[in-house]
């Protein structure tokens, strides 16, 4: 092996680099690759043959066993999703809740937690409709107040404001490390370690970061984090996970439970689960949660930092030729930029190009001001091109989806 050389990513940069994945190999894994340019990865990856085989084999076990008897006989592979998921993202299994999506993850953590009128929760601009929802209801219904930090020169968050919104009155900071769109990857690390210094509880949003580039609980400092499987992580949609830090289990009260999540101990009383599994339930997709394991591995194998330089390459070369096609506007910011590319252009509309490509064997998706309200209207954005890439993809696909671009564009002047 040698050594990863890591890269940041600056404005207008591009840079050739070798890595250690085998491209041929991942697209045989990946029957996508034989008839579509898939730049939706940010949406849903393609699913790998091995992923796609342990759901199927799964269901079909449960259609031969039965879906109880299925599940006992599976047990060694349930078990090792735990094992898998834990050693992606540096925890342990006990810190581990297996549900079935991002959303879900992300909304068990934050109704675990007990706000009163007064208390705040920090945020960002670039914080994901979904989330700053739930944020809404609590101060509806709890009186919290949502404080929305800045982002710096960069379109980060500012770190700098950050720390002068801490105070005694500050209960959660809770962040999106990649957004929806603009190719941004938020400071995740320098934001644990003010949360860390002041001792608020961080609920760190990495659905869009899982798969694409190498994640530590630790290093970041973060609390609590939540994640989907159908992203970059490349597993079955309807699958996600929960992590929660293991001092802070015990401090959280799930806003359901069942049989699974708790114990009914006696007549008047129950207990809950010693780990994260009180975040659970005892329905679950069990095909799906094999499926999930099975991804994380396959990404754990070829290497999450190999991953990230080859995503990170590959949306740098897009955003470079995309740059010259007149008129291209390119909108993604932060010092460190990831696989999620963003674009406009005047004379087309981002759903007229989207379902255009379609057609010629090219998803690429759109975005707009809903899902990120406070940045796209800072931004004066509304609706957007979002090409996300990943490692399967290549050079001339993307040099492929390029021409059509342009060849979209100038049909619609």
């Amino acid at each position: 092996m040698v050594d990863y050389p890591r890269i940041t990513i600056l404005p207008g940069a591009c840079r050739e680099e070798t890595y250690l994945i085998d491209i041929n190999a991942v697209r045989r894994d990946t029957p996508g690759c034989e008839a579509l340019v898939h730049f939706n990865n940010a949406g849903a990856s393609l699913m790998p043959r091995p992923v796609a085989a342990a759901v199927t084999d799964h269901l079909a076990l449960e259609e031969r066993a039965g879906g109880y008897e299925a599940l006992e006989q599976a047990q060694g592979k349930i078990d090792d999703c735990y094992a898998a998921i834990a050693e992606l993202i540096g925890a342990s299994p006990e810190e581990i809740a297996i549900v079935d999506s991002a959303t879900r993850a992300w909304n068990l953590a934050f109704f675990s937690l007990r706000f009163r009128p007064g208390d705040r929760i920090l945020t960002c601009e670039a914080e994901y409709a979904s989330n700053y929802i739930s944020y809404l209801q609590a101060a509806q219904r709890q009186g919290v107040e949502i404080v929305t930090i800045k982002s710096d020169e960069a379109g980060q968050l500012s770190i700098d404001d950050l720390r002068a919104n801490i105070d005694d009155r500050v209960k959660l900071i809770a962040i999106t490390h990649v957004p929806t769109n603009g190719g941004l990857v938020n400071p995740a690390r320098e934001v644990g370690a003010v949360a860390r210094a002041a001792g608020i509880p961080f609920l760190l949003d990495a659905c869009q970061s899982a798969g694409q580039m190498p994640l530590d609980v630790g290093e970041i400092g973060c609390d609590m984090m939540s994640i989907t499987g159908r992203k970059f992580l490349r597993g079955p949609r309807g699958t996600g996970f929960l992590y929660v830090r293991k001092d802070w289990i015990q401090r959280m009260d799930p806003p359901f439970i069942d049989l699974y999540g708790a114990q009914w101990s006696s007549m008047g009383a129950y207990v809950l689960r010693a780990d994260a599994k009180r975040f659970e339930n005892y329905e679950h997709n069990v095909g799906g949660k094999i499926g999930l394991g099975v991804a994380v591995r396959y990404a754990l194998g070829l290497g999450l930092e190999e991953i990230e330089g080859r995503v990170t390459q590959l949306a740098n070369s897009l955003r470079s030729q995309l740059a010259e096609i007149p008129g291209v506007e390119l909108l993604d910011i932060g010092e460190h930029r990831c696989a999620i590319v963003t674009f406009r252009h005047p004379r087309i509309v981002p759903r007229q190009l989207m379902l255009g490509l379609r057609p010629k064997g090219i998803n690429i998706w759109t975005s707009n001001r809903r899902s990120t309200r406070i940045d796209m209207e800072a931004r004066n954005l509304e609706d957007i091109v979002r090409a996300s890439v990943h490692y399967y993809n290549t050079e001339d696909e993307i040099a492929r989806a390029v021409r059509e671009i342009d060849a979209a564009i100038a049909a619609a002047a």
